[in-house]
Formats: structure tokens, sequence, C-alpha cells
């Protein structure tokens, strides 16, 4: 039966979406030729939608970082500036692929929304990558370009590989201006901007699935749009219930949320930064995380949107200095990429000032999925919640594409207008991926129940989620299997209360070899980003157990390894 905040969602949708509403809804015909809805008054590409908003917010406040804080209007002005010279000075053409590693910063920000408004497909770099995972990258999408911070240019410098395009080092300490310099040198008087249509590409992302290396996930002007869209949505049915409920303060202060994960992730690209422009919501950047910190500028900023990883909002509950921090300001503190334990759930509703709230999307999805908050959340705490209204379609299916009844496991499958387009040059994983009437297939396992709210109960792919990140176990292996004493090797993931999964390994190495811990776990760290490399690894004397079809026992190794795990980890306490 619909809890009675189901129906207040519903009705608050229904007022939004209605003819003559703010979201009016149209029909979208997909590939397949499935109709799906889409908002109708959204801009049709991501350069209107920057030109719009940064408009109508004018001179208020849009990125802080330290003591620099620039308007809407002067980043605008600033990546037009950027897409400019790109198009004059470094001969970008409409499709070329542009590759921005570099951490969270206003440049960051200034040179993504310049790529885009430039014509090219702005390509996020996952800036935890050594460097050659990311001459891999830029290789696997033929990039025309990379902007890198120091950090990130100097582990391409290192790795032993040239990238395969030209590289601007970009000084993300600097002010923005001057952290643009590089670009803007190279601007030509007079260069034109192309038009941009909303099936031309606007992104790639990349995801790390059960095949290996991270694949390229690349998607439209229309889709991006559309999942921001679908946020906005969520933004404004909760104002109204807010304001029902009295519970929104009048003159309503401007938004700020902090921005707590990487611009890479589609978290921090979609609901964090692309749905500020039309909120008219104040970013304040962290360019790392630390809770400590966290919470100084949450008071400092008056932050009132709190997201990111479910670690992330349990650290601030715990630490011991929160007392000293008026935190009074965040209407929610939301996370996504991994579950929270029902206790942590009740915790925080009990403890922190807002209420918790949870998010499910993915990378192919543009992070448009479920959702789950307030009184639904505590009710349902090991729920993601139902699909996000007014664009979002899930279902379970079974392997041959056909729906599950309510409470059958199957597997998690989502429809929208933000769906993806594909793989980059990778048709086979984008087929496999998608059924003929246009779901994409997550590779989690799960059930909805009567009242739609989505349960996730295991994992189809072959992937580990450590702290929101994605991480490929096959990819993990091949690195280990890079060593020349290892025989065999198996990678799984161990639960783990802070970051939900860790990355385990066992090992067996050649007759007559020798191989520390230390020693492999330093050869796989030269080849692996730090938070792929295995936190517990096991060796064992004898072959791995196999399968009757000679693989390895993945499934027995991870079961019996986790209960290792747990038990030690139970002494410790």
């Amino acid at each position: 039966m619909p809890s009675e905040l189901d129906l207040r969602i519903d009705r608050a949708i229904a007022n939004l979406s209605v003819e003559g509403g703010p979201l009016p809804l149209a029909s979208y015909a997909l590939p397949c030729g499935v109709t799906v809805p889409m908002v109708a008054t959204a801009p049709p590409t991501l350069v209107g939608y920057f030109a719009h908003f940064c408009a109508q917010h004018g001179d208020a406040n849009f990125l802080v970082e330290g003591q620099e804080r620039l308007s809407f209007s002067t980043v605008h002005d600033q990546a037009a500036n950027v897409a400019r010279a790109l198009v004059g000075g470094f001969g970008v053409k409409k499709g070329d692929r542009v590759g921005i590693a570099m951490r969270n910063a206003p440049s960051w920000i200034a040179l993504y929304m310049g790529i885009i408004m430039a014509g090219g497909v702005a390509t996020l770099l996952n800036g935890w990558w050594q460097g050659s995972e990311l001459c891999d990258g830029i290789a696997d999408v033929g990039a025309k370009l990379v902007f890198a911070d120091p950090p990130r240019a100097k582990r391409l410098e290192e790795c032993g590989r040239e990238p395969s395009c030209e590289t601007i080092l970009i000084d993300v300490a600097l002010p923005l201006s001057e952290a643009l310099a590089p670009v803007l040198l190279r601007t030509v008087a007079g260069a034109v901007l192309p038009e941009i249509g909303p099936d031309d590409l606007a992104t790639i992302l990349f995801t790390s699935g059960s095949t290996g290396q991270s694949k390229g996930a690349y998607s439209t002007h229309r889709a991006v749009v559309q999942g921001t869209f679908n946020y906005i949505a969520m933004a404004l049915m909760m104002l109204e219930i807010g304001t029902e409920d009295g519970t929104i303060a009048e003159p309503r202060p401007q938004h700020a949320i902090l921005m707590t994960v990487p611009l890479f992730h589609v978290t921090g690209e979609i609901p964090m930064l692309l749905a500020s422009f039309a909120i008219g919501r104040k970013i304040v950047m962290m360019p790392k995380w630390n809770a400590l910190e966290a919470m100084k500028l949450i008071d400092h900023e008056r932050v009132t949107n709190f997201t990111g990883v479910p670690l992330m909002s349990w650290e601030i509950l715990n630490h011991p200095d929160r007392s000293k921090y008026d935190l009074s300001s965040v209407q929610s503190f939301a996370a996504g990429g991994a579950p929270r334990p029902p206790e942590h759930v009740r915790r925080l509703a009990d403890e922190m000032p807002a209420p918790p709230a949870l998010g499910y999307g993915l990378t192919e999805t543009n992070a448009v999925g479920c959702g789950s908050f307030s009184t639904n959340y505590l009710d349902k705490p090991n729920s993601t919640g139902r699909a996000s209204a007014p664009l979002v379609d899930v279902a379970i299916l079974d392997e041959d594409g056909n729906a599950m009844p309510h409470s059958e496991r199957g597997e998690v499958s989502i429809r929208t207008v933000a769906n993806f387009s594909g793989y980059w040059n990778r048709p086979e994983a984008t087929a496999a991926c998608m059924t003929a009437d246009g779901y994409f297939r997550t590779g989690d396992i799960g059930y909805l129940d009567v009242d739609g709210y989505l349960f996730i109960v295991d994992r189809k792919k072959d992937i580990i989620i450590r702290g929101g990140e994605n991480i490929s176990c096959q990819e993990v292996e091949a690195a280990i299997y890079e060593h020349p004493a290892i025989a065999e090797a198996c990678v799984f993931g161990l639960p783990d209360e802070r970051l939900g999964e860790i990355v385990g390994a066992i090992v067996h190495v050649h007759p007559g070899e020798h191989l520390s811990e230390e020693a492999l776990l330093f050869f796989v760290s030269d080849r692996l980003a730090a938070f792929k490399v295995p936190a517990r690894l096991w060796f064992s004397e004898d072959l791995l157990p196999k399968l009757g079809t000679e693989k390895i026992d993945k499934v027995g190794l991870r079961n019996k390894y986790r209960a290792i795990h747990e038990t030690e980890a139970k002494q410790a306490a």
C-alpha cells in the first residue's frame, strides 16, 4: 500500500508535469521505436541550458573555492572564451573528443562547459587512474586533446607511454582566469562556434564493468539534459512538499551544495553540477574529501544540500568534533553509489539535523534511477526507493527480457530518454546490455515489491563497489597476472562497514617462486589506481579450486574468504 509520502510525491509530480505546469511532458521515440516521456520545456542542448540559466542567475554566486567566488555569468563568459579558443586555436570540430584529467576545481567546470559549447565531446577521465590507465582511456576514445592538472600530467609523463594527443597543463590551484591562460592564449578572433543539436554527442564517462578495461559510455545532449531535468523535477517536488509542511524558510536562502565527489563521476556531473544551473545553486568546492573540512564548509557557507557516498555522511555523524559546527542549514544527507546498512539509516535520522536520503543510478542512465528519502527511507531502509518520476521506468527482467512479477528476482533494468547511446568502439558490449525494447540491463539483481520499491540483492556483473566506485575484478586480476611469479589469481569483494566493499584477492605462485605480499601490492599499485589495489591478500599453497568447466570457483572462494574476513574483523573490534 502506498505511503502517505508516496501519495504526496505523486501529486506533486503530477502538478509539475501536467500541461500548463512548469515541466510538461512530451513523447520521444527511442531508436528501438518505443515511446518514452521527456520534459518538453527542457532546452534541447547543454549549450542552451548553460546560456539560459547563467543569464537568469547572473551575478549570483556559482562557484566557491577558498577565497575565490565566481558568478554564473563570469563562469559562462570564461567557458565561452574557452570554446572560441578550442575552435579557433586548437582546431576542435564538432564530435571531437576532448579529455579532462583534473581534480575538482572551477577550471574543470569552465573547461567542461567550453568543450561542449565548442561542439566537442567532454571526455571525463578518472582522476584516480594511474598514467597507463589514463593513456588507455585517451587512446580508446581517440581524444584530440587532453587537459591535465600537474599530478595527472606527471602520471602521464612517468608511465612510459606517450599520450596519443596533445596535453595542455592546467594549474588548478590558480584563480580561474590564470588557470585557463594556456588555453586562452590560443584564442583566434572571430572563431565561430558550431550549431549543436540534441542528437549530437555531449559526454563520455568511463565505467568499470565485468570485462576488464573501463568502457567509455557516450551520451547525447538530449540524454544528459533530460537526466538533469529529472533531478530538477525531484528538487521542485521536494520544494512543494517542504512548502506545504512549513519546513522551507522564507525568504529562501540560495541553495548551496558541497562538491564532495569527483566531477568525473556521474553523480558529481549531473545531480550535483548540472542541476545546480537550473536551481541557481552555489557549488562549494572540495579538492579532497575530509570530514572535518566538510563540516567547516557546511557551517561557513550554509550548505543546504549534502550528497556523497554513504561513508561521507557516516564519517560526519561519528566525528568527535561534530557538535562544534552548525550543520542545521543542511536539508538532507543524500547518498548514492552503494547501500547504507539499516542501522546507519536509523542513526542518521536520529542524530543528524536533517533526514537521510538515497539515490540509485548509473553512468549508463546519466545518474537517474530510483530514490528514497524521509519516512519512506526509514520505513524501507534496505530499498533504493521507487523509480524517479517523471521519466524513469524500472523493470525486473529474466534472461529472455521478460518482466518478472512483484517480489520475484531478476536483473534490474532501466528505460528512459536519459539512457546513454552506447560504449565507445564496443558495439557488442552495447548490444549485450540493451534489450530490444530499450531497457538498459544494469547487472544488478533485485526485485520490486508491491509498492514499486526496488530492493537490490546481488550483482550479476563481476564488480566490486568500493565507496561508490565500480572496480572490475577482471581488471585487478589482469594486473596481478602480469607478475611473472603468479600462477593463479582470484579477486572478489569483501564487506566493509565504512566503504561498503573492499578488494580482496587470493593468489597461487608458480612452484619455486617466492613473493611477499608487499612486493605484489607494490607491483600492482604501479598499474592500477590506488582504490583498485587489494586491501586484503591471501596466498594459497595449493592450486585454486576449480569448477567442472575448469574455471576458478570464484563464488566458493569469495564465500570462504568473506567469512574469514568477517571473523577477523569481529575479533579485532
